[in-house]
């Protein structure tokens, strides 16, 4: 049985399409509740681990969330998404150390699939205390989610989802003409972001890992700021995110070697003290293995960033724009 089942039935009967003529506000709630839905599917799955693409679901739903509630803060009163926001950090903190675990592991058993059965043995004992290390992840995150302070945060936002106005500003000044509906304020919303990657055209040639792990995440921010609002932007708004989803995947793939080869050197500290010397040098080799598929794809990030700027691509979003 689903977690929250009822209640998720419950949200999901007050579910509406968005219109480019919503608020601003009410379009965000709208996407909001759409996104919370996702997160609430997707917890029973996290719990069990049975799938490991649950807890990446869970994980996206809240990240696209609480990159709609930065969008949105101009538009709400501070205290009144506060609680939400905070809720949502400390959750996607705690499915962050599973899902980082379950990359870890997954790469390295597919990795192991294919070496030598000496060095396939010693890899499998890596991946006998990694999977320990995921276990204890998953009872801190089972913990988090049956505790009440999660329960009430869930309610109480599902409540603010559902009730239209809750927690919006009202208009300063009704005499002075302002952008208040979704067609007028997105545009801006998508090249201000638009604008934030292309800055990283001129330090890209020289870019290192750290200045592409923030170009990854500004390419996430302008991706969530088209597929949150995509429904009223029609077919060309689709093929736009699919062509950044390439690269942001790409970026994605370079950091998580990155990351995976910072815990296998921890790792390698572990066995040291056990004097696992096989375990090692097999750990050694692996590591090699990610800094030769690191550089490979550091050097098609330029022609990934080309096709990202190419005239075809760019009027996709142009045109997706143009029908609001």
């Amino acid at each position: 049985m689903t977690q929250h089942e009822d209640f998720i039935m419950a949200l999901s009967a007050a579910q509406q399409p968005l219109s480019a003529d919503d608020t601003i506000a009410e379009a965000g709630r709208k996407v909001l509740l759409n996104e919370l839905i996702k997160m609430l599917q997707h917890e029973a799955g996290s719990r069990t681990g049975e799938d490991i693409e649950d807890v990446h679901d869970m994980r996206v739903a809240i990240r696209r969330m609480r990159s709609a509630l930065r969008l949105l803060e101009p538009y709400f009163k501070q205290k009144a998404i506060a609680p939400y926001s905070q809720g949502l950090r400390k959750i996607a903190q705690t499915l962050g150390t599973v899902r980082d675990l379950d990359v870890q592991i997954d790469d390295l058993e597919k990795y192991a699939a294919e070496r030598p059965d000496e060095e396939r043995a010693a890899l499998e004992k890596a991946a006998g205390l990694l999977r320990g290390r995921r276990d204890k992840a998953r009872e801190r995150l089972v913990g988090a989610f049956d505790r009440a302070a999660y329960g009430r945060f869930v309610k109480a936002f599902g409540v603010f989802l559902t009730t239209p106005g809750k927690g919006a500003r009202g208009d300063s000044d009704r005499d002075e003409i302002q952008p208040v509906q979704l067609r007028h304020i997105l545009p801006e919303m998508i090249y201000r972001h638009l604008g934030s990657v292309r800055a990283y055209e001129e330090v890209l040639p020289e870019a290192d890992l750290l200045t592409l792990h923030a170009l990854r995440i500004e390419f996430k921010r302008l991706r969530y700021v088209v597929s949150l609002f995509g429904e009223v932007m029609g077919s060309n708004a689709s093929a736009f995110i699919e062509e950044m989803k390439l690269i942001q995947d790409h970026l994605g793939r370079l950091n998580d070697m990155s990351v995976a080869q910072e815990h296998l050197n921890d790792l390698i500290s572990d066995f040291s003290r056990n004097d696992d010397s096989d375990v090692q040098e097999a750990l050694r080799t692996y590591i090699a293995a990610l800094e030769a598929q690191k550089t490979a794809l550091r050097d098609g990030v330029p022609a990934m960033w080309q096709r990202f700027n190419t005239k075809k691509v760019q009027r996709q979003l142009a045109m997706a724009v143009a029908g609001l």
